[in-house]
């Protein structure tokens, strides 16, 4: 039977009793129904794993004794960080989910020219929170022990001045496919508009700051498949994604 995996906010030691925070004690007790006795696996976000097992159960926290570390990690030795135009509804909710799942580092949230979005102040604060919070639940289901960090939202301009890689792409359905013969980079920022695509200028400008404009295939992706099908492809070329 598969294994509860609970993300703590705190830092946590091997054989410590932690009282965890209400939301993963309300998520314990109510909705999977564990008590005493039961066992679950603790992480930090600061690297491996803690086997645990609970202790007390009340109306508003569940203590775990904890175990001894498990230097656990699944990790991609590829390090994505998304730029990602902010986009309508459940979307983003969706996405930052799956490129949690395939790997990435860090998500920028991105206003750009054609986004349809307009978030600003308490809002966008709240926002990057919950945003937060999927990339954590998305690490409990896949078996990660370091959550990407959601990054403030920013425009598209702050975002080419200030991200860092050793390889840059932006998707753009009239480049060229990745070649995969580049040499192994260690680090990869993926610049990805919203669903009516990056303007001419903002193109012009990510080429100008040291990206390299890419398409995926000849069909036109919709803003939330073509990150994910480039992730994809990025991990299968340099980072963990492998058929075998």
């Amino acid at each position: 039977m598969r294994i509860t995996r609970i993300y703590s906010t705190q830092k946590l030691g091997s054989h410590t009793t932690v009282g965890l925070e209400p939301g993963p004690s309300r998520h314990l007790a109510r909705v999977l129904r564990l008590g005493v006795g039961d066992h679950l696996i603790l992480f930090d976000g600061h690297g491996g794993e803690y086997p645990g097992e609970i202790t007390a159960v009340d109306k508003k926290q569940v203590e775990v004794r904890t175990g001894e570390h498990r230097e656990i990690e699944s990790e991609s030795p590829l390090a994505i960080h998304l730029g990602i135009a902010v986009s309508r509804g459940e979307r983003m909710d969706w996405l930052i989910q799956k490129s949690t799942e395939l790997g990435v580092t860090a998500l920028t949230p991105l206003l750009t020219e054609h986004t349809g979005v307009k978030l600003s102040g308490e809002r966008a604060t709240k926002k990057i929170q919950h945003w937060q919070q999927i990339a954590i639940s998305a690490c409990e289901q896949c078996g990660r022990n370091r959550p990407p960090e959601i990054h403030a939202l920013q425009s598209a301009e702050q975002w080419l001045g200030s991200t860092v890689a050793e390889q840059k792409f932006v998707l753009h359905h009239r480049a060229d496919t990745i070649d995969a013969s580049r040499s192994s980079p260690g680090s990869i920022a993926l610049l990805v508009g919203p669903e009516g695509g990056l303007s001419e200028a903002e193109i012009t400008a990510a080429e100008q700051a040291g990206y390299t404009a890419l398409r995926l295939g000849p069909r036109v992706l919709r803003t939330e498949t073509a990150p994910l099908a480039a992730i994809a492809i990025l991990q299968a070329y340099w980072g963990d994604m492998t058929p075998g």
